[in-house]
């Protein structure tokens, strides 16, 4: 995961609740084409074998597999040889970033609907400082043991299934925006949902949940439900990671994600264990980011939850976000260059009791750098829900996408606020419409 500007948000508890073992493994009958089957284990000492071949790789490349690295590239050779293998059709597409060649890695799986592609990626390189096992061996292994698994299985999906690995995502998801700035419109559009796994297996892990899209959050946190384990959704990572440009180019998002150097509080560690008062990765952007820094068990429950969006996804389930009554303001409001916030008005009215748990919040900002941006959205009882946090990478324009929030402990009637305010020098824009689907 790469830098960035951040603001903490207190995410909303849960109660404590069991942790139940993981899923035995599935033998899987050779399908029809889209036909439905169960998603198997994905075997963690698979996953745990792909990061002991990283570290390997980054001990013998000057302890790092960075961008414009000797380690960065033997780590693209390496999960290249294990997908031509295993009879994906790889495509290795090369950048330039800081003087040195980039690479990134996008495996297609034959077979499938092209006109309606699901993708899971992660950044493979590390940051200079360390090997990068968990920041972002993890995220990597973990969705080349789930491709690796739908050639075991003869998978035959309904949809077309497509897998990348990114290449200077510490720079600022520079490989992930050059490949989705390379598609042509007419490609974009053909990719239904992308998945983002960046950090799956720290060593004081949560779980969190990507929550810009409400029915692939409600995949992944229904998934940990059945296993007795409470998500909460990810503000940590806004920005900060490859989803980011897929985001940005109107396609749908979702993800998983550990932690990183943000600290676990006292009900997050009564609810998942591991230690309060501590991050949840220690070594995060670190010397110390090594095989040893990798929590087996929360590796597991990422790797087999990503086989299980994966399988699911698909199959063709799962992809259509719920409808439902919107209340919209479309009145312009210019937002004044690194200055106050401003707000826009909506008011919601002929509801009954709360607001929905997945209250979808529509947003369309026209700004030169959106990374200047910071978003909340003001219940009316005066409850603010940090919807985006300002960044200094974050350098594309304008924010249009639609956000999902837990707006359950707040009334639905009454007035709601948008309120944006600008936090950086010399760009400008303005809220074009924003609005509210109950």
């Amino acid at each position: 995961m790469s830098t960035g500007a951040v603001v903490t948000l207190a995410a909303a508890l849960f109660a404590p609740a069991a942790i139940a073992t993981p899923a035995a493994p599935v033998t899987l009958a050779a399908p029809g084409p889209g036909a439905a089957t169960a998603a198997p284990d994905i075997p963690v000492a698979n996953v745990k074998a792909h990061l002991a071949q990283l570290q390997s790789i980054a001990n013998a490349n000057g302890g790092n597999r960075a961008h414009g690295r000797s380690g960065y590239k033997a780590s693209i050779d390496y999960v290249k040889g294990k997908l031509d293998a295993a009879g994906f059709t790889t495509t290795l597409q090369t950048f330039s970033y800081s003087g040195s060649t980039g690479y990134n890695l996008v495996a297609d799986w034959p077979g499938g609907d092209t006109s309606h592609v699901v993708m899971a990626g992660a950044h493979l390189d590390s940051v200079t400082a360390g090997p990068g096992i968990n920041d972002n061996g993890s995220g990597s292994a973990g969705i080349l043991e789930t491709a690796l698994a739908v050639s075991r299985a003869g998978l035959k999906p309904a949809k077309h299934l497509r897998f990348g690995w990114w290449g200077a995502e510490e720079y600022g998801m520079v490989g992930s925006r050059n490949y989705v700035n390379s598609l042509p419109a007419s490609e974009r559009s053909k990719i239904d949902s992308y998945l983002n796994f960046d950090m799956i297996g720290s060593p004081n892990p949560g779980y969190f949940t990507y929550r810009y899209d409400a029915s692939l959050d409600a995949l992944f946190r229904d998934y940990f439900a059945g296993l007795g384990i409470s998500t909460e959704q990810d503000f940590e990572g806004d920005g900060r990671s490859d989803h980011a440009p897929f985001q940005n180019a109107g396609i749908r998002v979702g993800g998983l994600f550990s932690g990183a150097d943000y600290t676990k509080t006292s009900a997050q560690a009564a609810k998942w264990g591991g230690t309060a008062g501590q991050p949840f990765d220690r070594c995060y952007h670190s010397s110390c980011d090594t095989s040893a820094n990798v929590n087996d068990t929360a590796l597991d429950r990422m790797s087999d939850a990503i086989a299980y969006a994966v399988w699911t996804l698909a199959a063709g389930d799962t992809t259509t976000p719920p409808t439902g009554t919107v209340f919209e303001n479309t009145t312009d409001v210019q937002i004044p260059d690194n200055g106050p916030a401003v707000t826009s008005a909506v008011t919601v009215t002929g509801r009954t009791g709360n607001a929905p748990a997945a209250l979808q919040v529509g947003v369309d900002i026209k700004h030169t750098w959106r990374g200047d941006v910071v978003i909340d959205l003001v219940a009316p009882n005066g409850t603010t829900f940090r919807l985006k946090n300002s960044s200094g990478s974050d350098s594309v324009p304008n924010v249009q996408t639609t956000y999902t929030v837990n707006a359950s402990a707040v009334p639905a009637n009454g007035t709601w606020k948008l309120k944006v305010q600008d936090v950086g020098p010399q760009d400008t824009g303005y809220i074009d419409s924003w609005k509210l689907t109950f």
